[in-house]
């Protein structure tokens, strides 16, 4: 499915892992180590954990003796700490760079610590607007934090796009009243069917009417 290249929209929402920038590698070396700590089998936990924030995957594990609040903390000190292989998705830095700065956002399940330093690992800017895991009573699948970040941006949610790379977030932007694009770069397995869909930002570009909405050239998209 393509998007239409003659919708327009207010603004671009977009996650931040596996959207913007790549940190699987990193994620999984920190959440492999703790998940084998709990007892837990890594290969059937890590695809579990992507897109949501880390007291929320920890709270559904429901592990007794755990406190999810003590170890989530660990988990995001851990990660700040390791940056080794986080880069920017191709195409992403020119593709923001295009757009005018108070029409997008970075929507993250992360911390806003955690945010930046994968954010200048990956050599990306840090938005005017960024929405994280700690702004939000929910996380995604939950929709605050798509509206919270239209709001901040004053904007309706229903006028954005949003980029997302699970399943998590695709059902966020879309209980938000959005459209959703799929940014399939990091690989996951999605039945998501119905959803524009783009590998990377190398053969698309934001256009910018007279009157600053937004719209794409998706020639190349499938």
């Amino acid at each position: 499915m393509k998007l239409d290249p003659n919708k327009q929209f207010s603004a671009f929402l977009f996650d931040m892992d596996g959207t913007l920038l790549t940190s699987i590698a990193a994620a999984e070396r920190v959440w492999g180590a703790w998940a084998k700590r709990q007892g837990l089998d890594p290969i059937a936990f890590l695809p579990t954990m992507h897109g949501q924030r880390a007291i929320d995957t920890i709270r559904r594990l429901e592990l007794p003796g755990v406190d999810p609040e003590i170890e989530a903390e660990k988990i995001t000190n851990a990660e700040i700490d390791d940056v080794e292989g986080v880069v920017a998705i191709a195409g992403a830095a020119e593709f923001l760079a295009a757009l005018p700065t108070d029409r997008w956002a970075i929507v993250t399940s992360a911390s806003k610590e955690l945010a930046r330093r994968r954010l200048e690992a990956a050599g990306l800017r840090m938005p005017n607007v960024i929405v994280t895991g700690e702004d939000v009573a929910a996380g995604k699948p939950d929709p605050q934090c798509f509206l919270l970040a239209a709001r901040r941006l004053g904007v309706p949610a229903a006028n954005c796009l949003v980029f997302e790379d699970v399943e998590a977030g695709v059902k966020a932007g879309k209980a938000a009243g959005a459209d959703v694009m799929v940014v399939t770069a990091a690989g996951h397995d999605l039945d998501l069917p119905g959803n524009p869909t783009i590998n990377d930002y190398t053969k698309i570009a934001p256009v910018v009417s007279a009157d600053g909405l937004l719209s794409i050239t998706l020639a190349y998209a499938c």
